[in-house]
């Protein structure tokens, strides 16, 4: 792929996206065991910070085929899952069928840009929850912001967790000879990122058919900024030597569940924040 081809970039992800949901319900994709049982639970960085959601109206946006989603209705939230690919929407309303939540957890397709229009709600949701692999794929990160500010209610919190925009400049597609990742993309370079790859976070023996993607590198510096702007306070900002998938295939997992440096925490692998709308 070219850069020319990054033009069709919504098309593109939305192809990788939608296959991607197949091999994440399937048996080499998310261990699903404790949310049949009732008692799902999320990754660690989110269970020691996003604190109780009981009683919440919670907005997930970019929720994939919506496992979280229905955690946090397990515990007791309303939770509205947002998702653009039709395939995702789909397998969150079976689950949330199958899991008798469909009175708690509802599921909305559509664009996340097409999010204010799809889910007329202004200024109705206490949380808006973003988690994991969300804003690396979306091209303008100061509307994303005001997106989110605009479903908040006034001293309504975000809480975000994504993998470190530091961690986005290197890639096992550029692997050194010691098996680290090499330089990939230049952290203040806001073009997109165009690359074509097989591998699936989730299941490493799945080869994706659909293998292109457009991604954007935003320094935190941007996302920080762009809350700043649509009118949240930055209650707090953590950064981690952890990930919950294999970002990098040097990385080990530990007793935790979460992915780590072997040696030393060479440089942050995710950051969180939470930011409330004044």
């Amino acid at each position: 792929m070219t850069p020319a081809d990054a033009r069709d970039w919504r098309a593109i992800n939305r192809a990788n996206w939608d296959e991607r949901v197949g091999i994440h319900t399937g048996p080499g994709g998310y261990d699903l065991g404790a949310l049949r049982a009732g008692r799902g639970v999320l990754n660690p960085i989110e269970e020691a910070e996003l604190g109780c959601v009981a009683g919440l109206e919670v907005l997930h946006l970019q929720c994939h085929f919506g496992a979280d989603t229905l955690c946090l209705a397990q515990r007791g939230a309303t939770v509205t899952g947002l998702d653009f690919s039709g395939a995702a929407i789909a397998a969150a309303r079976s689950l949330a069928a199958e899991l008798g939540l469909a009175g708690r957890a509802s599921f909305v397709e559509a664009d996340l840009y097409d999010a204010p229009a799809a889910i007329a709600r202004p200024a109705a949701f206490d949380l808006v929850y973003t988690s994991w692999g969300a804003t690396c794929w979306l091209p303008d990160i100061a509307r994303w912001a005001a997106i989110v500010a605009g479903f908040l209610k006034p001293g309504g919190r975000l809480y975000y967790a994504d993998a470190h925009p530091v961690a986005y400049v290197f890639d096992d597609l550029a692997r050194l000879p010691d098996g680290r990742p090499g330089y990939f993309a230049p952290y203040f370079a806001r073009q997109p990122v165009v690359s074509v790859d097989e591998r699936d976070y989730a299941d490493p023996t799945a080869r994706l058919a659909n293998a292109a993607n457009v991604n954007w590198l935003h320094p935190l510096s941007d996302t920080v900024n762009g809350l700043l702007a649509a009118g949240l306070s930055l209650d707090w900002l953590h950064e981690h030597a952890q990930v919950p998938w294999r970002m990098f295939e040097i990385l080990v997992r530990k007793g935790d569940g979460d992915w780590h440096w072997p040696d030393r925490p060479w440089l942050p692998l995710a950051v969180s924040l939470q930011a409330t709308r004044r």
